[in-house]
């Protein structure tokens, strides 16, 4: 049997069951798989064994190896984590909201995300992969400060840029970001927005990472809130309301932002919680009563004009003459109401002195010296006063002035048809000339005596004291 330059013999030394022992001629003792053997192979039995290289195999494996070695290198040496980059979202009197994109960490693993103020460790941020925003409170009152942000990864550490902020003032507003939830009164809403937008300040329907203050009337159910809770009762807390409890937001009423716009500044809230009446409820509702008004004062001023250009008084009629050629009788014209300007001034004088008059007896509380008490019909008479030597002539009849009225009583006088006639006398009694004496002192009331100017101001109300 020829061999082939390629081909080896061997005697099997030794058969196993996994494994033979074969003998070269050299005596070289190779270990070979007994699977390999040809069948029926025992020990001593002779064996040729030919190796050949298999070339289109190795390149075919060696494009493999490369291919995963690149694949290795474009999904792990290319990318590296970035690091975030910090942004400021409301800054107010002792907080502060920052936010950031969503962070990438390539094939890196995360091991945490911190937040630093002022190059010192504040706190771990929770979830780092989802969360993007966070609130720093406790700051103090106007006040510079520096945040970042570390990332720090199984592909290494990484840092954020640095941002300066400070906190605002007492007097600036413009942090104010609330929540509104149900307000009553659609034109209070109206006026609230109006304020927000005057102070350069943010408003939402939704409660924010930068809510400051939740704002209602009532913590009534509103109409989103009940289809969110699935709750049917109309009365019950709206679902924002109980996350403002939730997250120790303030609740306060929509005057606490009025007050804010008047003063230029924060105002405390402990006026304006819910179920405590604001400080300003009265003003404002008077404001606004005012301005409604004047919104309807062209059409009313429109209707005076119009009533005072047409004609306030009508003709004067034509006096007639009675039908026995007496002179016809004038009546005296008076002012119409529609026409204050025509009363002159001497009746307006005898009016204010009239009144002066009558209030100064009320608020004094005395009596005046010349009233005399009327003379009664059922008073026997007492004195006649005539003189003796003409019994036939009336006396003289005294001026009488009465408690109510000043004028004196006018006597007929005698028609021109009955000059001639004689009258006949009238005896007139004159009433008695005893002197009623004065009332009894009364001691004065501890108040204020009304100081009446007789010329310009006004009387005020007065008392009357029965004496």
């Amino acid at each position: 049997m020829k061999r082939s330059q390629d081909s080896y013999t061997f005697t099997v030394g030794k058969l196993d069951a996994g494994m033979a022992i074969l003998i070269g001629e050299r005596a070289h003792l190779i270990e070979f798989p007994s699977v390999l053997l040809p069948p029926g192979s025992t020990t001593g039995s002779i064996v040729n064994i030919a190796v050949h290289q298999n070339l289109s195999e190795e390149r075919k494996r060696d494009q493999q190896f490369w291919q995963l070695q690149h694949d290795i290198f474009e999904t792990f040496g290319c990318s590296s984590p970035e690091p975030p980059h910090l942004e400021v979202r409301n800054v107010t009197q002792t907080s502060v909201t920052l936010e950031w994109p969503p962070i990438k960490l390539a094939t890196a693993k995360l091991r945490s995300l911190d937040i630093y103020k002022n190059s010192q460790r504040v706190a771990a941020i929770p979830s780092p992969l989802t969360n993007t925003s966070t609130k720093l409170s406790g700051l103090s009152l106007d006040t510079p400060y520096t945040l970042q942000l570390v990332l720090r990864t199984s592909a290494g550490t990484f840092h954020s840029n640095i941002v300066s902020i400070r906190t605002h003032t007492i007097a600036d507003t413009s942090g104010i970001s609330v929540c509104f939830g149900t307000v009553a009164d659609p034109i209070l809403l109206e006026d609230a927005k109006s304020a927000l937008r005057e102070m350069k300040a943010k408003w939402s329907d939704k409660i924010q990472i930068d809510t400051t203050h939740f704002v209602c009337t009532t913590p009534a159910m509103t109409p989103s809130g009940a289809q969110a809770s699935g709750g049917s009762v109309a009365a019950g807390p709206g679902v924002e309301y109980q996350k403002a409890l939730q997250l120790s937001i303030p609740v306060v009423q929509p005057q606490w932002i009025l007050a804010c716009l008047t003063e230029k500044k924060m105002v405390p809230i402990v006026a304006y919680y819910l179920g405590v009446t604001p400080p300003n409820a009265a003003s404002y509702y008077s404001q606004r009563t005012q301005s409604m008004s004047q919104a309807s004062l062209p059409s009313s001023g429109s209707a005076s004009s119009a009533h005072k250009s047409a004609p306030n008084r009508s003709s004067m009629p034509v006096p007639s003459r009675g039908t026995d050629g007496t002179p016809p009788q004038r009546k005296s014209i008076e002012p119409t109401p529609e026409d204050p300007e025509a009363e002159t001034e001497a009746t307006q004088q005898q009016k204010r002195s009239a009144s002066i008059t009558e209030t100064r007896h009320r608020s004094n509380g005395t009596m005046d010296r010349n009233f005399k008490f009327p003379q009664s019909q059922q008073q026997p008479l007492q004195r006649v006063a005539s003189p003796p030597s003409q019994p036939s002539s009336p006396p003289p009849v005294p001026k009488q002035q009465h408690p109510h009225s000043q004028k004196p009583i006018p006597l007929p006088s005698p028609r021109e048809g009955e000059a001639g006639e004689e009258m006949p006398p009238v005896n007139i009694i004159t009433p008695s000339s005893v002197e009623v004496p004065p009332p009894p002192p009364v001691e004065k009331e501890t108040r204020r005596q009304v100081i009446v100017d007789e010329e310009d101001e006004d009387v005020g109300e007065t008392v009357e004291i029965d004496l």
